[in-house]
């Protein structure tokens, strides 16, 4: 017989309210179990979630919500809260096409407050959100729960400087899952905390300062020693805070982030303050589950997995990733060019630069959630004479455009931009797909652009990049590479040439990176019909290669492929060159449409926007009738 479950009476964070610390603890317990079960079906961010369970049901159970707006910084957190704000039993589609996202999403429940897929971003929400109840005259609660790495980012910095200086009442649950639990963790540390985040203590510590202020020299003299003192004390048994607190922020101590009554018993406190505070949570990655938390690194993004070894489920590749290739071509570079340094945002693993961080640790730089820095970094080792290589995932790119427009292209730098997870991502939703690129890229001067369409490919694209001077970027997709047969040593590409890899004369399909391989195969499907494509992997998605283009305009039928969005895409500066030329052909370009895509299997997508072969078959049918 199955003993009942907290978590199945739970279906709002209202009922948190009637139980007792044990029996959230308790409910933590069951969250936790729900979250591994799940995940090691659907795969999902599962280290972080399993970290924050506590500080959730802790939270929840003080606050009414949805009045009470809770943002996180990032969603991947929030499996917990997911679970108890009416989702439990849509939780089993965590991650998979057409079920609940693996981040919070506005649109799928009133509890979440905004798209939490990039760092960084929570305190500017939330100062917006306080401000808001500033303007209204209302009382509800605003609380942002941020990593530590999303702490490091630059709009965080911004926002705190902006809260700080305006004391909009919020609080800051700073989730730091690096530091142990140390010392300072403790009944006087607690004691502290507490103290310092009572509003009877704050206007106290004020109005004494203020009489103080206007006494004698004696009383200023006094206050000039007491705050040297405070100062030197704080600095010794709590230098965390002193950054926030010369901010205007009042900060606690570290408390243990697996203490429930510990936690309620702090938010209970700072949830009553007029100003903004922030409370130092000590958490563990992985959390209640021995495999996370033994490699949580392993279980920050994470497929389907066996619950008893916490090993990973998956087919066995035929191919290496692009990641992989993309790693051991610039290790390569890196080992014939001392110059080449490589730079990530704390992607290290996931863009496939472990090996050149182990070979040549003294040329490989990780700046944390900062990609503004990484970029603007970049740019200085250009200006010192180096080569770095910017890798970074084409959707966090897009935070550093203006680095990239005004540090790196307006000088026309030496720096080489290396866009992993370019174009459709699956399961992480449109928070994460990289489908701008092409149109960032395409529309600043000096900038070129290389969309390689398989692995050796990708390998010239690298080597090509790092020969040329001035910016240069490449972008290439998440996953299994085409099996292509890598060269001994990549060649130098020409500059804005396409290669033909189908000859045809009804249609010419014009194709940029992964898309290559659907147009030879929609190719094949036309045949069939008696309709014979010319395919051309077109390479460069700026320049373009404008002959090509206007030996497609010979064809009855011009199709553009591309895995970015259309507007102002590769597709169109197609269109443009064809206009320029004066060709009558008729044109069609594919891509994304004027929308944002959804989370599921890369194919499945695909095959919804009409990007698979028999989507452009049947475009292609269409158009020749």
């Amino acid at each position: 017989m199955d003993v009942p479950r907290i978590l199945d009476a739970i279906n709002s964070p209202a009922d948190l309210k009637v139980l007792t610390n044990e029996e959230l603890a308790i409910l933590a317990s069951e969250i936790r179990q729900e979250i591994v079960a799940t995940t090691s079906v659907t795969g999902g961010h599962v280290a972080s979630s399993l970290g924050a369970v506590d500080i959730i049901v802790a939270l929840e159970s003080l606050l009414d919500m949805p009045r009470d707006r809770v943002v996180f910084d990032v969603g991947h957190q929030s499996y917990a809260h997911k679970l108890l704000t009416g989702r439990r039993e849509a939780f089993k589609t965590l991650r998979t096409y057409g079920g609940i996202s693996g981040f919070t999403k506005p649109t799928e429940s009133v509890y979440d407050v905004h798209f939490s897929g990039h760092a960084s971003d929570s305190l500017s929400i939330a100062t917006g959100l306080a401000k808001a109840r500033q303007l209204k005259g209302t009382h509800e609660k605003v609380v942002a729960v941020i990593g530590d790495a999303s702490l490091a980012g630059g709009m965080a910095f911004e926002a705190l400087n902006y809260m700080g200086n305006e004391q909009l009442p919020l609080v800051i649950i700073l989730n730091d899952n690096e530091m142990s639990i140390s010392r300072n963790v403790g009944a006087l540390m607690k004691h502290l905390g507490n103290i310092r985040a009572n509003n009877h203590y704050r206007e106290a510590r004020e109005s004494l300062q203020e009489a103080m202020e206007a006494g004698g020299p004696v009383t200023r003299g006094f206050l000039s020693l007491g705050k040297n003192m405070k100062e030197s004390l704080k600095q010794m048994v709590i230098p965390h805070s002193m950054l926030f607190e010369a901010l205007g922020i009042v900060c606690t101590a570290p408390i243990d982030g697996h203490n429930i009554a510990e936690l309620r018993d702090i938010l209970s406190l700072v949830l009553e303050m007029d100003g903004p505070a922030l409370v130092h949570v000590v958490t563990r990655k992985g959390e209640g589950y021995e495999p996370a938390r033994r490699d949580p690194e392993a279980f920050h993004g994470t497929g389907p997995y066996d619950i008893a070894t916490g090993n990973a489920i998956k087919k066995a590749a035929k191919h290496p990733t692009y990641t992989e290739v993309f790693g051991a071509a610039l290790a390569d570079e890196a080992a014939h060019d001392a110059d080449v340094v490589a730079i990530t945002a704390a992607m290290t693993g996931g863009t496939g630069l472990k090996t050149f961080a182990a070979e040549f640790p003294e040329r490989f730089v990780d700046v944390g959630i900062a990609e503004e820095q990484a970029v603007g970094m970049a740019a200085g080792l250009a200006a010192g004479g180096k080569k770095p290589v910017a890798a970074l995932y084409s959707t966090f790119m897009q935070r550093a455009v203006d680095q990239m427009i005004i540090d790196c292209a307006l000088p026309d730098a030496n720096v080489v931009f290396a866009l992993d997870r370019a174009g459709l991502v699956g399961d992480d939703g449109p928070t994460h797909h990289g489908v701008f690129d092409m149109v960032y890229m395409r529309m600043v001067p000096h900038m070129r652009m290389l969309a390689p369409s398989d692995e050796a490919e990708l390998a010239c694209a690298l080597h090509t990049a790092l020969a040329l001077p001035g910016p240069v970027a490449l972008r290439y997709p998440r996953g299994e590479a085409e099996g292509a047969v890598l060269p001994d040593r990549p060649e130098v590409l020409e500059v804005g040439k396409s290669r033909v890899v189908r000859a045809g004369d009804d249609a010419a399909l014009l194709a940029f990176g992964r898309m290559v391989g659907q147009a030879k195969k929609a190719a094949e499907l036309l045949t069939a019909d008696g309709i014979e494509c010319r395919v051309v992997d077109m390479r460069w998605v700026k320049p373009l290669d404008e002959e090509a283009i206007a030996e497609a305009a010979k064809a009855r039928l011009v199709v553009t492929l591309e895995e970015g969005v259309v507007s102002g895409g590769a597709g169109e500066g197609v269109l443009e060159v064809l206009a320029r030329q004066g060709a009558t052909v008729p044109a069609v370009t594919l891509g994304i449409p004027d929308q944002f895509v959804g989370q599921g299997p890369v194919s499945q997508l695909f095959a919804d926007l009409g990007l698979d072969a028999e989507g452009i078959a049947t475009t292609v049918r269409a158009r020749l009738k």
